[in-house]
C-alpha cells in the first residue's frame, strides 16, 4: 500500500479545524510558535471566536492552514508507512516540503507567514479568486481573455480557480452562468494567488528560500510533486525554484493527482482544513479510496483506519 498525502490550502478555515490535532502533546509546540507569529493569540481559541473574515485574511489563513497540516503530521507520522507520495495544494505545497521532511515544522511556520505578507505586499486590493466548474478549458481560456482574468488552478473534471481583480472576477462570474457553468463560487481568498499580479511575491519568496535551512535531497522513500508542472522534486534548488514561481504560476492540481496514481498511490488521505481535496480526488479516481483528516471524529479512528489500508 503506497499512501498519498494530500496537503490543503486556504479557503476552509472553520471553528473546529483542530478538532483532532489541538490538544495533543506532540502538536504543541507547534500551536505556541503559531500562537507567536499570531500576536500571541492561540489560533485554536481564534478560529472558535474570530470571524469568517478575520479567518479569511491571508497571513492568517495560510499560518492555520499550514500549522494543521504540520500539527497532524507530528500526530500521525509514526502510523504512516514509509513509503509515502506527498502533493500540496497552493498554499499546502509549502507543507509538503515539511511533511516530506525538507523542512523543520516550526521554519515552514516562519516562511509561510513571511510568504503571506509578501503576497499581501504584491497584492492589489480587491483581487481574488473565482471557481468555476462545468465549461471546458477552451470557454475558460475565452472568458479569461475576455476578462483580464488568469487560470490560477487546474482541478479535474473541467474544474478551474480564476485570480484576478474583483470587478472582473463578478463580471466573468456572471457570464459563466449565463452559459451553463455548474457552480460559480468567489473562494475566501483575498489575493490573485497563481497569477502574473504576484510575480514580485515570487521573487521575493525565492529569496527568502535560499535563506531557509532546506535538506540537500529528498528522502528516497517519499515522493513529493511540484504544483505547477505535476513532476516529481528530485533536484532541490530547481523544486525551489518552482516553489517560488507557484505564488505567480497556475497550478497544475490534475496532474498532481495525476502524478501521484502513477507513482501508485492506493489511497489519500487529505490533512485539511476540509474535504475539497479528497473529494476531487475521490471524483476523479473513484476505485482509490480518498478520506480526509475531517472525516474521522477521534483519532484512534483515523489509525484504525491506516492500520487496515496499509494492512
Amino acid at each position: 500500500m503506497t499512501l498519498a498525502i494530500l496537503c490543503s490550502g486556504q479557503g476552509l478555515q472553520h471553528p473546529q479545524m483542530f478538532a483532532l490535532t489541538g490538544d495533543t502533546s506532540e502538536a504543541a509546540n507547534l500551536f505556541a510558535h503559531a500562537a507567536a507569529l499570531l500576536g500571541g493569540r492561540d489560533p485554536r481559541a481564534m478560529v472558535r471566536v474570530d470571524s469568517n473574515e478575520a479567518l479569511h485574511q491571508n497571513r492568517v489563513g495560510q499560518i492555520l492552514c499550514t500549522l494543521q497540516a504540520l500539527a497532524a503530521t507530528s500526530i500521525l507520522r509514526d502510523a504512516w508507512p514509509r513509503k509515502l507520495i506527498i502533493a500540496g495544494y497552493s498554499l499546502g505545497e509549502v507543507a509538503a516540503w515539511s511533511v516530506a521532511g525538507l523542512l523543520d515544522a516550526t521554519t515552514t511556520l516562519d516562511l509561510v507567514a513571511r510568504r503571506a505578507e509578501a503576497m499581501d505586499a504584491a497584492s492589489i486590493p480587491g483581487d481574488g479568486l473565482l471557481f468555476v466548474r462545468g465549461l471546458s478549458r477552451g470557454i475558460i481560456e475565452d472568458l479569461c481573455n475576455n476578462h483580464d482574468v488568469a487560470v490560477a488552478i487546474v482541478n479535474p473534471g473541467d474544474a478551474y480557480v480564476l485570480g484576478g481583480a474583483g470587478k472582473a472576477l463578478d463580471a466573468l462570474a456572471e457570464k459563466a452562468k449565463t452559459i451553463g457553468a455548474a457552480r460559480v463560487v468567489r473562494v475566501a481568498v483575498n489575493v490573485a494567488s497563481h497569477t502574473s499580479r504576484l510575480a514580485a511575491a515570487s521573487a521575493e519568496f525565492r529569496k527568502m528560500l535560499d535563506q531557509t535551512p532546506i535538506k540537500p535531497r529528498p528522502n528516497i522513500a517519499v515522493r513529493l510533486f511540484s504544483g505547477i508542472d505535476g513532476s516529481s522534486v528530485i533536484d532541490i534548488p530547481l523544486g525551489m525554484d518552482k516553489l517560488a514561481e507557484q505564488i505567480s504560476h497556475t497550478v497544475q492540481w490534475a496532474a498532481c493527482l495525476e502524478g501521484c496514481v502513477e507513482a501508485g498511490a492506493s489511497t489519500f488521505l487529505e490533512l485539511g482544513p476540509g474535504r475539497a481535496l479528497s473529494e476531487m480526488a475521490a471524483g476523479a479516481y473513484p476505485a482509490i479510496p480518498a478520506r480526509s483528516l475531517e472525516d474521522f471524529s477521534t483519532l484512534t479512528g483515523l489509525r484504525t483506519w491506516l492500520v487496515r489500508i496499509i494492512g
